[in-house]
């Protein structure tokens, strides 16, 4: 269950030195084909790390044979210099890997660049390449849990998925644990399917699906530099599922890893799903799910097993969707705590002694709903963030 098992896929992770802990730090995704169509999504911050501007200008061009990613740095805040590194980075696995194979013979302009760690330092770059070179030598259909654990930073385990077509699969890994906040969460994540389809139809699985998924996942509030999402094709099965079937395999395959990137959610003891039902609007139903998951009262109290439901509807009041406050209702795992706008069921019969937690709001404003997927705010989180570049 990994990036590799739709067929035309290998993949590898291996230690280059980039981590203080010696860990695995470099890991490499390769199309077989025959196809190599692809999309991306990336982070809506302006700053943009340089392995995020060059992936945005390879996935315009609708082929991508080859993903390199690294831990250990982040390659953002590093001025034309950072960006260059990402270029020699792209081009170095492009020349290695048409030597190791010369029947890929892929440019630069097929090769993606990821990067996740410390901000504001440039890469060690003979220890990036030689990563690279190693990591071609190591190419696997088996790699793709090696490749996860090669991605991982604060992360405690490595997040790997399937879901599977009639006749074809989506595979695909992911990395994040902080801060995790739309546009994407930080994040990178490579999707893989055996499928036939072009990069038109893959642009659009995936933007339904990261809309719905890792777009609704809200952990700290905090936006990253170098949220990356792709979805690479190979086209090996031979089979072209429709566009809605497609899609429907890639929005299980993202939400699936969403789950596994909230549950690992750094410090957390608790994860939660904000339900909000009757507003007028999905974008209002969105908008107040992710006010309350960022508000640092409800995600203590939710630490602290409170079921302070006062804090919840406070949050509620700061948005501008459309309700009638005294109309409000707000129920804790299954309890109603609040009815229309008041005191309702007594907060004691809620239980929040487990590690899954849901509150449902209720605007009764209309018929649009949606979830935003969050987790608490812990003593853990704090001192792990404080700490976090030493």
């Amino acid at each position: 269950m990994s990036v590799t098992t739709p067929r035309g896929f290998r993949a590898a992770g291996v230690a280059a030195g980039l981590k203080a802990s010696g860990g695995a730090d470099v890991a490499l995704v390769v199309n077989d084909g025959p196809d190599a169509g692809a999309a991306g999504v990336f982070t809506t911050n302006r700053v943009k790390a340089a392995p995020v501007l060059w992936s945005q200008q390879v996935v315009q061009g609708g082929v991508v044979r080859a993903v390199v990613l690294n831990s250990g740095g982040a390659n953002a805040c590093t001025g034309p210099a950072g960006f260059q590194d990402t270029h020699a980075t792209a081009e170095h696995t492009a020349a290695a890997l048409t030597a190791a194979s010369p029947r890929l013979l892929l440019g630069a302009g097929e090769v993606a660049v990821c990067s996740t760690g410390l901000i504001g330092e440039r890469l060690p770059m003979p220890k990036l390449l030689s990563g690279v070179r190693s990591a071609i030598r190591a190419l696997s259909r088996d790699g793709g849990p090696a490749a996860a654990e090669a991605i991982m930073t604060t992360d405690t385990r490595p997040k790997n998925t399937v879901a599977r077509g009639s006749g074809w699969t989506v595979g695909g890994m992911a990395k994040g644990a902080g801060m995790l906040a739309p546009g994407m969460a930080t994040m990178l994540c490579v999707l893989t399917t055996d499928a036939v389809a072009g990069p038109t139809t893959l642009d659009e699985a995936l933007r339904a699906a990261t809309r719905v998924t890792f777009d609704r996942v809200d952990s700290d509030g905090c936006m990253s530099t170098n949220d990356t999402v792709l979805l690479l094709s190979s086209g090996a099965s031979g089979i072209e599922p429709t566009p809605a079937e497609l899609a429907a395999a890639v929005t299980a395959a993202c939400h699936d890893l969403a789950q596994q990137l909230v549950a690992d959610a750094e410090g957390a003891t608790k994860q939660v799903a904000i339900d909000v039902v009757g507003a007028a609007t999905e974008d209002e139903a969105v908008e107040v799910g992710r006010t309350v998951a960022r508000n640092n009262l409800v995600k203590t109290a939710l630490f602290g097993n409170d079921p302070n439901w006062g804090r919840i509807l406070a949050a509620v009041g700061t948005t501008a969707a459309a309700f009638e406050p005294d109309e409000v209702d707000v129920a804790v795992n299954g309890v109603w705590v609040c009815r229309r706008g008041a005191a309702a069921e007594d907060r004691s019969k809620v239980d929040l002694t487990g590690r899954d937690v849901t509150i449902r709001i209720d605007l009764h404003a209309g018929d649009a709903e949606a979830t935003i997927w969050t987790n608490d705010l812990s003593h853990a989180y704090v001192h792990e963030n404080s700490a976090y570049s030493t």
